[in-house]
């Protein structure tokens, strides 16, 4: 695959030549009469533990492939080794472009069942978010042993004069930790990259303009914004920032959550551990905190310069820093909000993620503490026109919006992906999915979805990326939950999300947490596709179930995408085919929206028609259509019918 990878990174832009559950039940029952049978209990419980060898749990998919990551991208003698994390995913033709925090892996899937390396490109920095535009290829690099010349020694100092500075960079001030393509239905020279930087502001020596504050106080500050690059699909060499909207500003603090029962005892153990070994705990916002050694011992040099002294602290020193260690951090505290322009009220200072939707015009946003609705026809500058703030959610990640607009799903990472979010003793609103109905400006909370079966406390597990699976007539959404594995769930009716599929493995090591799980789960032209964090990648498909049909599967599998980046999200449309219009049928006969002998006989009908040509069938069609619309006026489900009705008069043009 011949392309051009374009790296968004914390040094720069760089162009380079290259080939390519419903609540009120407890979330954690063991069974569903509507789901499994009544008495089985779920097989996702009690799975052995391992590497490449970890017990398996499926319901309603198959695994077609698990791919190991390649030698580059593997430490086969430390499995939780953080500089080889898998992470997101793009999609371009055959290719699957995997990112990892050393770099990117190209996957050809020609052979669905024998996924082939095409590329191994070595650039560490984290978190390597990929995305594609026709040749183009964005990954983001974020951690501040990025270099733009992916040089393996990364930097020693915050301003470093290693990085080589190529004439196609764009440099942000946070660097990249996710960023959105967005194209613009009326624009079709550009597109634009919207970039979610979450590091430290750097140094103004390394990027001249880089400044932290308020922005009352400091206007040009890198915080409360994100960064619009826009990139001339003629020249990319010339891709630069156009605009940085402060999307989130003037949002205060929005309500959290306490910690779990569970967490509250251990955070104790540790404390009270601390305390009978001689270590420095402290209470800052109503909790007992450890002080960890670099602050120790930052604050023991301070005492014992200001007496005057060298060498190592005395005992005397460290009684006074027993004494005073309250007064201290709380001045460090407030001497860093006060660097930061940021008050203990004030909102956030940078989104996560953003899913744009250019067909509506809309853009969801992930912003650690709200979810954001953008208006986003003018891609260029786009403006917020709603929030929400939920007590429950933690950290607000990633969003998907359902097919025709009417609603967005928001996930919560609570605990950053690196701690259990899924134990028996953990509340199902934290950590989970917020379903909304969109009706304007105005965002309308429905229900949440969390996986619905407790994982152990040595799998992290929490919401995490995924994307819809184009079944006509229903919001279907394939989802990653880390160690949480894969979940498939319906969320059509947005107060009763129900799960209809699963993929899941046992944890890494039965004694420990060690980082594993599918980091994201897309559905591309067919197939599920995930990116394991620890294990390389597994591609699944859907099989047929009294939750989804097998002409609702054949249905999805209408839709064909040449290129897909999961937070760019593409309107779909079927084309007319009789699989569509059954697709329907199976659905109506599900919902009981028309009695068992009209579902046959329609049945019947769309046969015989598939089977005639020409003026039989149109009549054929036109009959039915008739037929049907007598039909909707005694259904339960009459919008149903109607779509039907469309179906039928689509295929009879």
């Amino acid at each position: 695959m011949k392309s051009r990878f374009i790296f968004v990174t914390t040094s720069a832009l760089l162009v380079l030549a290259g080939a390519a559950s419903a609540h009120g039940q407890s979330p954690y029952n063991t069974s569903s009469a509507t789901t499994r049978a009544a008495t089985a209990p779920d097989p996702r419980i009690g799975l052995k533990a391992g590497w490449f060898d970890a017990g398996q749990a499926l319901w309603n998919l198959q695994l077609i492939s698990t791919t190991p990551p390649s030698d580059s991208f593997l430490n086969k003698t430390n499995p939780g080794d953080f500089n080889f994390i898998n992470s997101d995913l793009s999609f371009r033709g055959n290719y699957v472009i995997q990112g990892n925090f050393s770099g990117v892996q190209v996957w050809d899937i020609s052979d669905i069942k024998h996924p082939v390396l095409r590329r191994a490109f070595v650039c560490p920095g984290s978190q390597s978010d990929v995305s594609v535009y026709r040749n183009l290829l964005f990954v983001s690099g974020e951690a501040l042993n990025g270099r733009t010349d992916c040089g393996k020694e990364g930097v020693a100092d915050t301003v470093s004069h290693d990085n080589p500075r190529h004439i196609t960079d764009v440099q942000t001030c946070r660097g990249s930790h996710k960023h959105t393509v967005v194209t613009q239905p009326n624009d079709t020279d550009n597109v634009y990259i919207y970039v979610s930087g979450s590091a430290p502001v750097r140094s103004p020596n390394e990027l001249a303009g880089c400044a932290v504050g308020a922005p009352d106080s400091t206007p040009n500050t890198a915080l409360f914004r994100i960064e619009v690059i826009q990139v001339p699909l003629a020249h990319p060499e010339q891709a630069h920032v156009v605009s940085s909207p402060r999307i989130f500003q003037d949002l205060v603090a929005p309500p959290r959550h306490g910690e779990a029962p569970e967490d509250i005892a251990e955070a104790k153990r540790q404390v009270d551990s601390a305390r009978a070994a001689g270590g420095f705990v402290l209470t800052f916002e109503g909790r007992d905190v450890i002080l960890g050694r670099g602050f120790v011992t930052a604050a023991l040099d301070s005492i014992v310069k200001a007496r005057g002294g060298t060498g190592t602290p005395t005992a005397a020193d460290t009684l006074v820093l027993r004494s005073s260690a309250q007064s201290i951090f709380a001045q460090r505290v407030e001497a860093n909000r006060r660097r930061m322009g940021v008050g203990p009220r004030t909102g956030p200072t940078q989104c996560h993620d953003i899913t744009v939707y250019p067909a509506i015009g809309l853009a969801g946003g992930a912003c650690g503490g709200y979810g954001l609705l953008l208006d986003i026809r003018d891609a260029a500058n786009p403006k917020r026109i709603g929030a929400a703030a939920d007590s429950n959610f933690s950290f607000w990640h990633s969003a998907t919006f359902n097919n025709d607009g009417s609603k967005i799903l928001f996930t919560d990472e609570w605990g950053g992906g690196l701690q259990p979010r899924c134990r028996v003793t953990d509340k199902p609103e934290w950590g989970a999915d917020a379903i909304f109905t969109l009706s304007g400006s105005t965002m309308d909370f429905k229900s949440y979805y969390k996986l619905p079966v407790p994982q152990t406390s040595n799998e992290n597990c929490v919401a995490h990326n995924g994307t819809l699976i184009p079944v006509p007539g229903r919001d279907i959404m394939a989802q990653g939950w880390y160690q949480g594995g894969i979940s498939v769930f319906d969320w059509t009716e947005p107060s009763h999300p129900m799960e209809i599929a699963f993929f899941d493995r046992g944890p890494m090591d039965s004694t420990k947490l060690v980082g594993a799980g599918s980091w994201s789960a897309y559905w591309y032209n067919g197939y599920i596709i995930s990116s394991e964090i620890a294990r390389g990648l597994d591609i699944l498909e859907l099989k047929p179930s009294p939750l989804l049909s097998q002409n609702e599967i054949d249905a999805a599998k209408l839709i064909h995408f040449d290129y897909l980046n999961a937070q760019d999200q593409q309107k779909l449309v079927w084309p007319a085919s009789f699989v569509v219009a059954r697709a329907y049928v199976d659905q109506l006969e599900r919902s009981k929206g028309l009695p068992a002998a009209r579902i046959k006989a329609t049945r019947a009908v769309l046969q015989r028609a598939e089977k005639a040509s020409g003026l039989a069938r149109r009549r054929a069609l036109s009959t039915l259509a008739t037929q049907l619309g007598t039909d909707a006026r005694g259904s339960s489900d009459q919008a149903k019918v109607q779509v039907l009705i469309a179906a039928v008069n689509d295929l009879g043009k």
